[in-house]
């Protein structure tokens, strides 16, 4: 009996040394915040901190403003930049979220938005659409987007249901299996494809945000936004799962619709990230895990936390993809892959064996 004595007292002291929730978010908020404007500075034409901040304030804060900056600064900062620093934000709070609620769905740390197939999905639908939509709007990559990702969920919730209930164990088999065959659809479609589309399409399989503007933003930002109040309205229903199906369910939890509820909210949050950025991998996986050291498991803490760490994580990720090579650009998904590989496997060494929490 002292063991399980220990280790009890041994968690409560680490829940003890966690810093209070409220300083966490606000430190991180201002992290982010200041992550923004840096990135938004720097590029090939930099420009400076304050002068950023000012540039912001002129098209944010009503009234007149004396322009100490030139028209080309101007666009530079309002029209190139910040849509992508605020997609990039958008996209890392996406992925992160996705992860937060799969991990907790499916009780799997390794659960990421790639697991059920979603961004595979998504991504054979993207890719159909720039292969055959030449001439065609961009509206028509990201229906076809979504379109994968909306597949991909009708047939993971067919495969791994049985009897009328799903289990997260098929549930990530069928997702797994799926997400094979999607990628080797994929393949085939970028072989096949002529040569000109070649670099546009595995530049968007390995992860972009190159081609940000402010007509972009709405879509993933209005997926986050009501992926975000759902998830933040079952953050009990998150909790109960997390301990198990027959727990949940005796606590009045439907697992099966809960899952099947979950499964499309995801489906949704992936499918409008891969239209605008493709494939990123490691956010949705790592990011949780890093959270859980500084909040627990309390997804009424885990949730929030995850979207700004995933957010800033991107918007540094992203910055560094255009600025280390510059002037060419680095795929997203490759500074993502470098960075979220060896500190995931850190973390796995330093964590003991079955640890999700």
């Amino acid at each position: 009996m002292a063991r399980p004595s220990a280790a009890l007292g041994a968690r409560r002291s680490s829940l003890r040394s966690r810093p209070p929730f409220w300083l966490v978010v606000m430190v991180l908020g201002a992290t982010l915040a200041v992550a923004m404007v840096v990135s938004v500075g720097l590029g090939a034409a930099g420009v400076r901190p304050e002068t950023t901040v000012r540039i912001l304030g002129a098209h944010l804060l009503p009234g007149e403003h004396v322009a100490s900056w030139s028209v080309v600064e101007d666009r530079i900062v309002w029209s190139f930049r910040t849509p992508r620093v605020l997609l990039a934000a958008v996209v890392g709070a996406a992925l992160a979220l996705v992860g937060v609620i799969l991990q907790a769905v499916i009780r799997n740390p390794l659960a990421d938005p790639y697991v059920l197939g979603a961004s595979s999905g998504a991504a054979l639908g993207a890719v159909i659409g720039l292969v055959l939509g030449a001439g065609v709007p961009g509206l028509f990559v990201t229906g076809s987007a979504f379109g994968g990702a909306a597949l991909a969920g009708v047939l993971v919730y067919v495969l791994a249901s049985r009897g009328g209930r799903i289990e997260s164990l098929r549930l990530v088999l069928a997702g797994v299996a799926l997400s094979y065959l999607f990628s080797a659809l994929t393949s085939w479609l970028t072989v096949t494809a002529e040569h000109g589309k070649l670099p546009s399409i595995l530049f968007f399989l390995l992860g972009s945000i190159s081609s940000a503007d402010w007509g972009t933003l709405p879509l993933p930002a209005i997926a986050l936004g009501l992926g975000a109040a759902y998830a933040l309205r079952r953050t009990d229903r998150l909790n109960a799962v997390m301990t198990g199906d027959e727990t949940a369910t005796s606590l009045g939890v439907d697992v099966t619709r809960f899952r099947i509820e979950t499964l499309l909210v995801t489906s949704v949050l992936v499918g409008s990230v891969v239209a605008v950025a493709g494939g990123i991998g490691f956010v949705g996986m790592v990011v949780p895990h890093v959270c859980r050291l500084l909040v627990g498991a309390d997804h009424r803490r885990l949730l929030p936390v995850a979207m700004i760490v995933g957010a800033m994580l991107l918007v540094v990720v992203d910055t560094v993809a255009r600025t280390a090579a510059a002037p060419r650009e680095l795929p997203v998904g490759v500074v993502t892959a470098l960075v979220g590989a060896p500190f995931f496997l850190w973390l796995l060494r330093r964590r003991p064996t079955g640890s999700v929490a």
